[in-house]
This record gives C-alpha cells, sequence and structure tokens, in this order.
C-alpha cells in the first residue's frame, strides 16, 4: 500500500510542477469545485477562483526545484497527503525562492486523482 501511495505521490508531483511551468492555465483540470487552495494564507475556493490566482500570478516563467516528497495515506477511502519542499527559479532573477506546498488528492470515479486542498507557503530566511 504504501509504495502505491508513494508511487502516485511522485507522479502527481511531477505532473502538477511540469504543468505549473510550462502552461499554468492547465493546473484548472486538477482541482474540483469544492477545491481549496490557501496560497500564502490566502484562502480561494473552487476551480474558476483557483485558476484565476494561478494564471495571475506576477511572472510568466518559473521552474520548479523538488527537493522532497513526503507521503500518506489519508482518512479518506484511497485519499493521499503529499508535502513538497523545494525552490523555484523565476525566470530574470538571480535567486530561487525555497517553498513548501500540502496536497489532499482525492481519487475520482475515472481512477484519477483531483487536489482538494493545495497549501503553499514561500520558506522565508
Amino acid at each position: 500500500m504504501e509504495e502505491q501511495v508513494e508511487k502516485v505521490a511522485k507522479a502527481f508531483v511531477e505532473h502538477y510542477y511540469n504543468i505549473f511551468d510550462t502552461n499554468r492555465s492547465f493546473l484548472s483540470s486538477l482541482y474540483q469545485p469544492s477545491s481549496i487552495l490557501t496560497f500564502e494564507g490566502q484562502n480561494i475556493h473552487g476551480v474558476d477562483e483557483i485558476a484565476r490566482k494561478l494564471t495571475q500570478l506576477p511572472f510568466d516563467q518559473c521552474k520548479h526545484l523538488i527537493t522532497t516528497v513526503d507521503c500518506q495515506p489519508s482518512p479518506f477511502d484511497g485519499g493521499i497527503l503529499v508535502f513538497v519542499c523545494g525552490s523555484v527559479h523565476l525566470l530574470g532573477e538571480e535567486h530561487q525562492l525555497r517553498f513548501s506546498q500540502m496536497f489532499h488528492l482525492i481519487p475520482t470515479l475515472q481512477g484519477s486523482f483531483f487536489v482538494q486542498n493545495d497549501i503553499f507557503r514561500l520558506n522565508y530566511g
């Protein structure tokens, strides 16, 4: 069970940040109307609002470098908690920004997963 959870979590992380780095508008397909994103302390609800927030970030290009991916099965049947630490390099910026992000993945009837909860924080200092 743990091996499968880890495999799904790592595949999701690779998929998510690849989309984020290449075309953020496609990230909306990973969320549902019940999804919640907490971005630097701001709660954002639903697919449309989450997509708006992510596509209106004040930079066009970036590259995420993932340091760690930790995961656990969640109490929700088949759900997975994923905690990511890494850095993001913004085009034209000298220094990378460190970040942490948590995802709560929920299985769909079609056999994939969607992001129910997403919490993002930059790590200063």
